[in-house]
């Protein structure tokens, strides 16, 4: 399956996205961008050293900023408040590897060309190469919290197996980002 993926991408990029193929791939990436542009995803990829949270994307409380590894600052780390799942009786939110995302994954104030370019960008994706973004949206631990937040918290939209799809289509014809 890995093969024929990257053999599907190759062929696309070499014969060039046909109007149509690039509209589809457009229009696959505006629902990922519906997922990527929501408060459960913009509260934990700022650009600046504070994460943000609810759906107004209020700066955190308790004074919480970054840290140099992203996971807080050295006397209050993530970890402390956040386990790896949510917590039911205290109502804070909790995922495997909680944390924020590398500043390069930064989205807060990106329009969808932009934003586009940045997941593509490895040097702004953590490394990740198209594939690997696949396994990401789709599977990743840390990533499905957004489908699972807990109680009182609005979902992003859809499911992780959605925006996994969307993702590996978005790829299969082209990986074309909106004007």
């Amino acid at each position: 399956m890995k093969a024929f993926l990257v053999i599907a991408v190759l062929y696309i990029y070499m014969q060039g996205a046909t109007p149509s193929n690039r509209a589809t791939s457009v229009a696959y990436f505006q629902k990922m961008a519906a997922v990527m542009e929501h408060p459960r995803c913009l509260n934990c990829h700022p650009r600046g050293d504070q994460p943000t949270q609810g759906m107004d994307k209020h700066t955190h409380l308790m004074n919480v900023w970054r840290g140099p590894d992203d996971h807080g600052a050295v006397a209050m780390k993530c970890a402390t408040c956040h386990g790896t799942e949510n917590n039911l009786i205290s109502g804070v939110p909790g995922a495997p590897n909680w944390g924020l995302a590398p500043k390069s994954m930064g989205w807060v104030g990106l329009n969808a060309r932009e934003l586009c370019g940045a997941i593509k960008d490895p040097k702004k994706n953590h490394g990740k190469t198209l594939e690997q973004l696949i396994h990401h949206n789709g599977e990743d631990k840390l990533v499905s919290w957004a489908w699972n937040p807990g109680a009182g918290r609005e979902p992003a939209p859809g499911t992780q197996k959605e925006f996994g799809e969307n993702t590996r289509r978005w790829i299969e014809t082209g990986a074309v980002c909106p004007e």
